[in-house]
């Protein structure tokens, strides 16, 4: 199988407050099994929200360890105390001419590229700092101090991002979902309206 065979990883990264996990949501309701996209639970060492966008797999931090240990993540990292994973059957997917979609580290990206090469696009999600903050400070989890502790990593990491996929999650989210769909089945985008 040929690169041009395999499957690619789309994988999503972004500041908090861009609507990862809403875009996600929205996009896997869109998927059709024609479509051959696969989605990457993560696994993550915090306990499942009932009602949460995000549905991933909680563990302890000492099972995360051991999975580490064990060579058991394509991609693992960690941010804001809590470890994060995405497993290795994400590769045997690609292999098969999947395309897979993952919610990913911009922290973890050298990592990525160093595993996946050619196969994967990063696509970032990202909207103006006003609206991360406005956001931030809607979901009520975390203190000013921190929210502003936020926008500044977020600004760093995204400087160094090096080549990507960006799409802006400023106006409905219905037309971030829509230029992701467009992206991973390789369609164009559809017109925003009131725009040429």
């Amino acid at each position: 199988m040929t690169i041009a065979d395999a499957g690619r990883l789309f994988l999503l990264v972004g500041p908090s407050g861009a609507g990862k996990d809403s875009v996600l949501s929205g996009l896997t309701a869109r998927l059709r099994p024609e479509d051959n996209v696969a989605l990457a639970r993560r696994l993550i060492t915090r306990p499942v929200i009932p009602g949460a966008p995000e549905q991933h797999v909680a563990v302890t931090p000492e099972v995360f360890a051991r999975l580490r240990a064990a060579g058991a993540f394509a991609l693992d990292w960690d941010s804001h105390g809590l470890s994060y994973g995405i497993g290795t059957e994400v590769e045997a997917w690609l292999d098969c001419g999947l395309s897979v979609i993952a919610n990913g580290s911009r922290g973890a990206l050298d990592q990525a590229r160093t595993r996946f090469g050619a196969r994967l696009t990063v696509v970032h999600l990202t909207a103006a700092p006003a609206i991360l903050a406005a956001r931030l400070a809607g979901r009520g989890r975390e203190t000013r101090a921190e929210i502003e502790a936020r926008l500044e990593r977020a600004a760093t990491l995204d400087a160094g991002l090096g080549p990507r996929v960006t799409i802006r999650n400023e106006g409905p989210l219905e037309e971030a979902i829509a230029a992701f769909h467009a992206l991973v089945l390789d369609r164009p985008a559809p017109p925003r309206p009131g725009i040429a």
